[in-house]
């Protein structure tokens, strides 16, 4: 059982001054449900959710779909509808695929009026990142040179969301080889944050984050091997899950060549929502079988109930890490959130989170440089080098035998949060500990580029050498910025995490409505 610390002058558990904006609380997940015949006594026809078709959430448009309260048809056209109003001044949705998606409503439609079973997300507007296989199209992940990687067939989780009855409305943007933290590319260019222009949407899956944080599509497709779901979910103040490396299956038809196999086992499809309660619809969609993916899981999506009250573990935030006020008092509030919701806090030391996140830089830097680096340095941007080299520069030069000694390390650090999570089933961490970036920032120097990944999303990226799942949710705005906070939980406990990041959900309400109202 891992000790608690004496709780020091830097501690996060100290009660701040709170964030200075509180989310609204915004429209429940759940569909209206209409009265029934027996209760009523009359004929009644379903009932719509309140406003817009675009601002509904996932759970809410599969159900008014299903219930013929509105028809697939005139919710793609709403979401198009905002994606053309929207769209042009953000540059997150780069292809546009309406046309393919009203030919999929009616389809819909017709599909619903036969009767039968529907999908979990039947007639429901979604997005996908450009940097996963869709059939008929080139995978051009950033990068213009790879106009010749024409898709033979849709990746397993474009499938599986079609499967679900999903219709891509658009595919969103992403760096150079999906490398970076920040969205841009020479190929379409740079995608801005919907909240402020001078601040970065993330990355790599940053157009999925702007896209469904401004409305276009209820659910975005992205994927996450150093923080890429993650870090833009917290940057557009949206939810997501990373979840446990085998969860999703993953597999593109049109690479030249499989992935080497750490940067797969290290590697996660997932989506980005604005509630959990679609981040969680739109993981079960994703997790079906595909026999391409020779590392998929059969887990079940829900596990056994820990002992309650649940115990969770705020991270004591190494001393090295500068912490913003701001991002101390957001932790705060996620952690007093929980705690009325019934879970039990404590600020505790996670197991040795510099050499996780060491380990996580030393494997994927050595993986590249021997595997990518050079094919990638040939066809990408003064950017993409500068940022590159700023990644590379705290990793340790590995020869055999050190790559050999960082994978054996791997495997005694997944043991020791395993073993971690027998005491504490969820982990409470920041995304960051300092205000979000300006949108290049990574191209400032190498030092720069350097101190973001280690300085101030260490407990983003170093999750992924673990394998584990980790959900964001937002929490506050702070300057009129969106603030969100991790929630980790052991492999292929997914529930755990999206469980408590519901509960902080629930009190913290859910920001982009505040966002909507400044847009327009």
């Amino acid at each position: 059982m891992a000790k608690k610390t004496a709780i020091k002058k830097r501690s996060v558990l100290k009660r701040p001054a709170k964030a200075s904006s509180k989310a609204s609380s915004g429209r429940k997940g759940a569909a209206a449900k209409p009265a029934s015949k027996a209760a009523t006594g009359k004929s009644t026809k379903p009932r719509r959710p309140s406003g817009p078709a675009w601002q509904w959430s996932a759970v809410e448009t599969a159900a008014a779909i299903r219930s013929g309260a509105i028809s697939a048809v005139e919710t793609v056209e709403a979401h198009l509808e905002r994606m053309r109003a929207v769209n042009p001044k953000l540059n997150a949705v780069v292809v546009d695929l309406s046309e393919g998606a009203l030919k999929a409503a009616h389809g819909a439609d017709k599909q619903r009026a036969k009767g039968g079973a529907l999908g979990l997300l039947h007639g429901v507007p979604i997005t996908i990142k450009e940097n996963v296989d869709y059939e008929g199209r080139p995978n051009f992940n950033g990068v213009p040179a790879n106009k010749g990687l024409i898709a033979p067939s849709d990746a397993p989780v474009v499938r599986n969301l079609k499967k679900a009855g999903a219709i891509v409305i658009g595919l969103t943007n992403t760096p150079e080889f999906s490398f970076r933290g920040f969205t841009d590319n020479p190929l379409h260019g740079l995608t801005l944050n919907p909240w402020d222009p001078d601040i970065t949407c993330g990355g790599s899956s940053g157009g999925a984050g702007s896209a469904v944080a401004a409305g276009i599509g209820t659910i975005a497709h992205g994927n996450d091997i150093g923080g890429s779901l993650r870090w833009p979910a917290h940057c557009n103040g949206v939810a997501t899950i990373k979840p446990t490396q085998g969860r999703i299956p993953a597999f593109n038809a049109s690479a030249a060549a499989e992935r080497p196999m750490l940067a797969h086992l290290m590697s996660a499809q997932g989506p980005l929502a604005r509630h959990v309660a679609d981040v969680r619809l739109a993981l079960e969609a994703m997790s079906q079988r595909d026999p391409r993916d020779p590392w998929w899981v059969p887990a079940p999506l829900v596990g056994e109930k820990p002992k309650r009250p649940i115990k969770v573990a705020l991270a004591k935030i190494p001393d090295d890490m500068d912490v913003d006020p701001a991002v101390a008092a957001a932790l705060r509030q996620a952690a007093d959130h929980l705690e009325r919701s019934g879970y039990r806090v404590s600020e505790v030391e996670v197991p040795d989170i510099n050499g996780v996140w060491q380990t996580w830089c030393d494997i994927i830097t050595n993986e590249t440089v021997v595997m990518q680096e050079a094919g990638m340095l040939k066809v990408t941007s003064e950017d993409f080098h500068r940022a590159w080299g700023g990644m590379k520069a705290k990793a340790n030069v590995l020869d055999l035998k050190g790559w050999m000694q960082a994978t054996a390390a791997r495997n005694g650090h997944i043991r020791a949060w395993q073993s971690f999570f027998e005491d504490y089933p969820v982990v409470l961490a920041p995304t960051t500990v300092k205000p979000t970036p300006g949108p290049r920032e990574d191209t400032v120097s190498a030092e720069r580029a350097r101190e973001i990944f280690w300085g101030e999303i260490r407990f983003i990226s170093a999750i992924n050498v673990l394998g584990l799942p980790g959900a964001v949710v937002p929490v506050a705005l702070h300057d009129g910025k969106p603030i969100g906070v991790q929630l980790i939980a052991g492999r292929y406990r997914e529930d755990l995490a999206l469980d408590a990041a519901a509960a902080i959900e629930k009190r913290a309400g859910v920001l982009t409505h505040r966002l909507w109202q400044r847009m327009g």
